[in-house]
């Protein structure tokens, strides 16, 4: 199993350094700001929504989804929907049973495993106010929550023993950059110990069957991690795994014996395949087949050790296996829906398989797969808010060359029909190391059937999914390559006989946001507009204010700002320095708690570009953190972007 608890892939920035100060240059003609508060909004030159814009979007924005969190020793599921303003817990005890809701907070919850040996006891996480400082609770069915964590830390990466009274995490304070692996006595907090002060982003993978040992993984960058192993009595560490050279590993599960653990591994490959590693000899003996030339994205070893489950990233869309672990014989495999996984694991009993999927025309639900007789049955039923899911549009795969003869994929949702020439929307992915994939987006849905405009979202160079190779294409002083991607995208657009080049917004949050400000500077001529969520404006002051413990992996990425030469650079390429280039109207968008990218990234572009007499629309909640997540808030980001959508495209052509 990769998915452990917490589930949080990126690392946050509780402000261990003082924030930099927004940089203001007011000049004496700048535009008049509009502000005006609604509930933990602040709305700066953002009109209010016209209540047949609100209509037209409440489909879309009632729709639901629900993901697979763990299964429970009694054959039932936790499942994370939402039913008001948050997603939370519910259970769910069979095919299409009701979802018995079981945590009721302001704040959403999202990952939760079941503990081992109890039928009616699990683990959960959740922040307060997207700050990403999650706390670890223990509760029953019937209640109440107790928290086992320290107020004030972050915690993360919480794994069980084998028998269920041991619960091994990852803890890290502000500040700090280097995680503590703890461990405690489950349902008993005074015992929670320190058994490791690791370095860097420490985090334990999985419990060895004997309760004595602790995989531990260490993530250094997108093509760069370690695996250890921790011997809880001594404390003592063992490297395992590559000796030499850059290998990125991703999950980790001993196999029944002990002596050996499952691993994806891109070690002599572009791509990330399924391995056996031998804990005593380091062998590594390949197990999804070595000629595949797409990433092995998630995988699940039954606890009974006989059948295993893995899943094949093949362009976007994901393929599930399912054989026997110690046979390699495949057995019956399961009819799924083309989509997007997200969850496979298997049952205590080793008799099912839960499988969360998603695609592009239905909402995200969670089949459980019986490999004894070979049927599938679909647990959740996921409300589409009165969306007609048969009208729904599925994406096109294309490809377009870029300035050096690098083939770019991107897929591209049109509406049922175009008249004429339609409006055009580059929705940029973050990460940089993300992969856009054609899952459920009830927003692109919007604007294709509400806004007749198309989406078109590229993978850039930089992307995850494509191997080792096209991941590194951005790194370091590459990075303005990535940014030429999208003027290349421009160009093809130029081509299409249904496409209005000259009604094209760019859109994208993280990484994302840095991609749209780099792309107004670089392209404001050949842009209507741009849309910039939580995103980085300046690499200096976003590096010097992200939290110590993800800075270092962040500079493995972008480069290190304490060099004079990635210092040069990173003053060519941020768009802060660029704002004299930035014609077009632009929107922000932004958390105050933000930990990832702290708000004065937000403020200070905001600032700039409107002191030289931009035309800036802002929003910032006071309660969000990296993306909005609470419905009224995700309602009102949705409203005010339509606005601006109609604002910059104008009348239809």
């Amino acid at each position: 199993m990769i998915r452990c608890l917490l589930l949080v892939s990126g690392a946050v920035a509780a402000f261990a350094a003082p924030l930099a100060a927004p940089l203001a240059v007011v000049a004496a003609d700048a535009p008049a700001v509009e502000k005006r508060q609604v509930g933990t909004l602040t709305l700066e030159n953002v009109p209010p929504t016209p209540p047949a814009v609100r209509e037209a979007l409440r489909r879309y924005q009632n729709a639901r989804s629900a993901g697979f969190a763990s299964w429970l020793d009694d054959g039932s599921m936790l499942i994370a929907t939402r039913f008001g303003q948050t997603s939370q817990l519910h259970r769910v005890a069979r095919p299409g049973g009701d979802r018995t809701q079981l945590t009721f907070f302001d704040e959403p919850v999202g990952g939760a495993e079941g503990v081992p040996g109890s039928k009616d006891h699990f683990i959960f996480a959740k922040d307060t106010g997207g700050d990403e400082y999650y706390q670890g609770y223990l509760m029953g069915l019937d209640g109440p929550e107790v928290a086992f964590t320290e107020p004030g830390t972050r915690n993360q990466s919480m794994v069980f023993s084998k028998d269920g009274k041991t619960l091994v995490w990852a803890r890290v304070g502000k500040g700090d950059p280097d995680y503590d692996i703890v461990t405690m006595t489950v349902g008993d907090p005074a015992s929670r110990r320190k058994v490791l002060d690791a370095s860097g982003a420490t985090a334990p993978i999985a419990v060895s069957p004997d309760g004595r040992s602790v995989l531990l993984g260490r993530y250094i960058s997108a093509v760069s991690s370690k695996l250890y192993l921790l011997d809880l009595a001594s404390g003592k560490v063992s490297d395992l795994g590559a000796t030499k050279g850059d290998v990125a590993y991703a999950g980790g599960q001993f196999a029944p014996d002990g002596k050996s653990v499952l691993v994806l591994s891109d070690e002599g490959s572009d791509f990330k395949r399924l391995v056996s590693l031998d804990l005593a000899t380091g062998k590594s003996v390949p197990i999804s087949p070595p000629d595949l030339e797409w990433d092995v994205e998630e995988f699940d070893l039954s606890p009974d050790g006989r059948l295993l489950a893995y899943s094949v990233n093949e362009g976007g869309r994901s393929r599930v296996v399912v054989q026997g672990f110690r046979t390699r014989q495949a057995v019956p495999q399961p009819n799924l829906p083309v989509g997007v996984l997200g969850s496979l694991k298997f049952s205590p009993d080793s008799k099912s398989l839960a499988i969360g999927l998603n695609a592009a025309t239905s909402p995200a639900d969670v089949y459980v797969f019986d490999p004894g007789n070979g049927t599938l049955a679909r647990w959740t039923f996921s409300e589409a808010g009165g969306l007609d899911l048969t009208a729904l549009r599925e994406p096109e795969l294309v490809s377009f060359k870029s300035f050096d003869g690098l083939e770019v994929p991107a897929w591209v949702y049109k509406p049922a029909k175009i008249n004429g020439r339609a409006p055009v929307i580059i929705d940029i992915h973050g990460g940089p190391e993300g992969q856009d994939r054609p899952g459920f987006s009830t927003r692109r849905q919007y604007w294709a059937a509400e806004l007749g405009a198309v989406t078109i979202a590229p993978n850039v160079r930089g992307s995850d999914g494509y191997g080792k190779r096209y991941i590194q294409l951005d790194n370091g002083p590459l990075r303005q390559d990535s940014v030429k991607d999208i003027g290349a995208l421009l160009d093809w657009i130029a081509t299409q006989p249904d496409l209005d080049k000259d009604r094209v917004v760019v859109y994208g949050g993280s990484y994302g946001g840095f991609m749209v400000l780099a792309s107004l500077a670089a392209y404001s001529d050949r842009l209507a507009g741009a849309v910039d969520i939580v995103g980085i404006s300046n690499f200096k002051t976003f590096l010097t204010n992200t939290e110590g413990y993800r800075r270092d992996l962040r500079r493995a990425e972008y480069g290190d700002e304490r060099d004079p030469k990635m210092a040069a650079v990173f003053d060519q390429i941020s768009p802060l320095n660029l704002t004299a280039k930035m014609k077009k109207p632009l929107f922000v968008i932004q958390g105050r708690n933000d930990p990832r990218v702290p708000w004065t990234e937000a403020e200070q572009i905001v600032s700039k570009v409107r002191g030289q007499g931009g035309d800036v629309w802002y929003m910032i909640a006071a309660d969000e953190g990296h993306g909005f997540r609470k419905k009224q808030n995700v309602d009102a980001q949705r409203e005010a972007e339509t606005l601006f959508l109609g604002k910059v495209f104008g009348p239809p052509k």
